[in-house]
């Protein structure tokens, strides 16, 4: 029973991975930008949660409303100021741009809420659920945290394929300059493409800070550098592989942690991503692009 309920934990925190790696897939997919401040979001949106309840004592719902509003502006307010003048700048340049803006944040979160460590709050409020006469125990995190990623995904991928927006989000993703053509504003979409991922990483943030309460200014540091990994895994601007390389990336770190040791589980993560990127450079769902020259 211990192996299953391992591959559980490791499925949901692969969940949380993906939900990550969804908005770092889709800002490369459509800006072809790499957002490393990405998990820095998520350690401001779980700082809004925990301040939210822990001083005002709403609703954990209300406050993950709050949170989720509030970083999908933060996601607008980055793009806009940091990454829009740089759209035809070397991708150095952005990258260079991406760890300041992660810096920022971070010290940001330090003067706000202090160097302490602050115990968060789950923000839900499920029971666990015991099979195989109690030998077997699932986390009520984890019965909510597994569907709400598969959700997510399948509303996600119906938006990008089914709405104007979406349909808008593939052409600049497949040829800006076409999409411009064509009457697509490039600028809205892109914003609403980070918007979109920020959103989401407030939510990853009340699932993972949920799962394993501990808050502090470089906690989203850690799980940014893994969903891109996971996003990497799975064939990074692809929607289904961000959500398949983040469940494979949780299920081997948490086996990696019981089986083989829990302070080379990130090393062995890396190590995975190596071999695959050898194996499949494109990620297990990423498509080979031939460019002419």
């Amino acid at each position: 029973m211990s192996f299953i309920s391992y591959v559980i934990r490791g499925i949901s925190l692969g969940s949380v991975y993906s939900i990550i790696a969804l908005g770092y897939t889709m800002v490369y997919g459509i800006a072809k930008m790499l957002n490393f401040a990405h998990g820095d979001v998520i350690m401001i949106g779980g700082f809004i949660i925990f301040t939210i309840m822990s001083t005002m004592g709403l609703n954990p719902l209300i406050a993950v409303i709050v949170a989720i509003i509030l970083c999908t502006l933060l996601g607008i307010t980055i793009e806009r100021i940091a990454y829009k003048p740089l759209r035809k700048a070397p991708s150095l340049a952005v990258l260079i741009t991406a760890i300041g803006v992660s810096y920022f944040l971070q010290n940001f979160a330090l003067l706000i809420f202090g160097a302490d460590t602050k115990s968060f709050t789950s923000v839900i409020n499920v029971p666990d659920l015991k099979l195989a006469g109690g030998n077997l125990t699932i986390a009520g995190e984890t019965l909510v945290t597994i569907p709400l990623c598969i959700i997510i995904m399948i509303a996600l991928t119906t938006f990008v394929k089914k709405s104007k927006t979406g349909r808008g989000m593939v052409a600049v993703s497949e040829d800006r300059d076409a999409a411009i053509l064509m009457g697509v504003n490039v600028n809205r979409t892109i914003a609403i493409t980070f918007a979109i991922g920020s959103a989401l990483a407030a939510v990853a943030s009340a699932l993972m800070f949920s799962s394993y309460p501990s808050l502090s200014s470089a906690s989203g540091a850690m799980p940014g550098i893994k969903a891109f990994v996971a996003a990497v895994f799975g064939g990074i601007g692809s929607i289904p592989g961000a959500m398949i390389g983040g469940i494979l990336l949780g299920i081997i770190e948490i086996l990696g942690r019981a089986y083989i040791s829990s302070q080379l589980a990130d090393a062995i993560v890396f190590f995975v991503l190596i071999l695959v990127l050898l194996i499949k450079p494109t990620g297990i769902l990423g498509k080979q692009i031939q460019e002419k020259v």
